[in-house]
């Protein structure tokens, strides 16, 4: 299985050699998120298209946007950058903007879908994130509920969890929240070898550790690997939070009214297979 998908990525240590998109949202450049007004990025990529629209100030100080568009490719991307004006404003009618200048080349280059480079004109090369505005690693941002899915030497699982008691952690992280039977608990860690990425166990009912996860994630997305105690990184994970702290749905469709919980997935199941 191209060796284990080359060791799953080196076990989170290093980029997967593949080609990926970059997440959708608000990116920053990392050097710059202070907290203070600046400058940003909205991204996009649907197939292997790239959309940017960039927030920034002229040599006057005036708050204006830019646009690029074009083709993704190798993780990479270099187009123009455009200036308009002339646009609608609050209150005001129909109006059209209309380009007004090039304010040059930008090129973009992404390690992971969550991290990467860019070079804007007249600058050096900076490093940009994905803008996580509001998960932090406290116990209270893994609330939730979650879609697990591994794939490898354990088969093809995929479990949910509803995230909602605070537990102890392991020591190397902020602490750990578990399911309401705590025989399933997920922890930030922040210290050691695992820094940075979320780690979770799974327990039998005599408290034995089952399984191990651990990924990386960015909002309500995440990656990593899943495996057992004596191998923990043998197969591949792929993570989804299905609902926030507050039962807020992140899907598309599955929003407040209709919140993903295992009644309401069984009820979906059932009435597809009646079909």
């Amino acid at each position: 299985m191209l060796k284990k998908f080359v060791l799953i990525g080196g076990l989170l240590g290093a980029s997967m050699a593949q080609a990926f998109a970059p997440q959708a949202g608000v990116w920053v450049i990392t050097a710059e998120n202070n907290g203070q007004p600046g400058r940003g990025m909205a991204l996009d990529v649907q197939g292997d298209k790239l959309v940017m629209q960039m927030y920034a100030y002229d040599s006057a100080g005036n708050p204006t946007f830019y646009l690029t568009s074009g083709t993704l490719a190798d993780n990479a991307f270099t187009g123009k950058l455009h200036q308009y004006r002339g646009g609608r404003y609050f209150g005001s009618g129909a109006l059209v903007g209309e380009e007004t200048a090039e304010a040059g080349q930008v090129t973009l280059r992404f390690d992971s879908g969550v991290k990467g480079y860019v070079k804007f004109p007249n600058e050096e090369e900076k490093a940009i994130s994905r803008f996580q505005f509001n998960y932090n690693t406290d116990p209270e941002s893994l609330k939730g509920q979650w879609l697990m899915t591994s794939v490898g030497d354990l088969g093809i699982t995929t479990e949910f969890y509803k995230l909602d008691t605070p537990t102890t952690g392991s020591g190397t992280g902020t602490g750990m929240m578990s399911t309401s039977d705590k025989r399933f608990g997920c922890e930030n860690i922040i210290y050691g070898d695992h820094a940075g990425s979320v780690q979770c166990t799974k327990r039998d009912a005599n408290t034995q550790i089952m399984r191990i996860y651990r990924f990386a994630y960015s909002v309500n997305e995440g990656e990593g690997v899943a495996g057992t105690l004596s191998k923990p990184g043998t197969d591949l994970l792929y993570v989804r939070r299905l609902t926030t702290a507050g039962s807020v749905g992140t899907g598309i469709t599955m929003k407040n009214d209709v919140a993903p919980t295992v009644e309401n997935i069984t009820k979906t199941q059932l009435a597809n297979e009646a079909k």
